[in-house]
């Protein structure tokens, strides 16, 4: 890998814990994560930005505080919410798949930011319902949605707007060759 895409994935991920400190508590928490996903797709391409995701969980995962309310550790990927923190590396994935099968262009990108946001949604969901009814609690998918989900659907889409406008405007500074 040049030296310039690591820097590039290290820049994106530092961008995600960043993402992830600005954050607001519920159930699951308000944060600017999905945005910092969207960027890091939109400026890096599904390569890099799904890389620099994969790094930024595993930075997480060996105990950095790189989640919200900065918190870090394997817990927070195996708690009722890590399925939400793994899900954004399928939205990565996603967006990236649909890249390399149709090429790029704005109504890719939006597409698959969508659809990698609802799948985010659902194994974020399926997670967090086994998880919390295998404490004993009981709810259905349903109840899960509506702490977990529905909240989120116009800030996340307002964040991919965000992020589609501001990926168009710097992906071309980040794509001229510096000397």
């Amino acid at each position: 890998m040049k030296t310039r895409n690591l820097v590039l994935t290290g820049v994106m991920a530092a961008l995600l814990a960043v993402c992830a400190w600005i954050s607001i508590p519920t159930a699951v928490p308000f944060t600017l994560q999905t945005m910092g996903v969207f960027l890091a797709v939109g400026l890096l391409g599904g390569k890099l930005g799904s890389l620099s995701v994969g790094v930024y969980l595993l930075l997480g995962a060996v105990g950095l505080p790189v989640f919200s309310h900065f918190t870090g550790g394997i817990g927070a990927l195996v708690g009722t919410t890590g399925g939400y923190l793994l899900g954004f590396l399928l939205i990565a994935l996603v967006m990236w798949a649909a890249e390399a099968l149709l090429g790029k262009g704005p109504m890719v990108y939006l597409g698959s930011a969508v659809v990698g946001l609802a799948v985010c949604y659902l194994f974020g969901s399926v997670w967090y319902l086994y998880l919390y009814s295998a404490g004993g609690a009981s709810a259905d998918m349903l109840t899960v949605l509506g702490w977990c989900v529905f909240p989120f659907i116009v800030p996340d889409l307002i964040k991919l707007a965000l992020a589609f406008v501001l990926s168009r405007r710097l992906a071309p500074a980040l794509s001229r060759q510096r000397t």
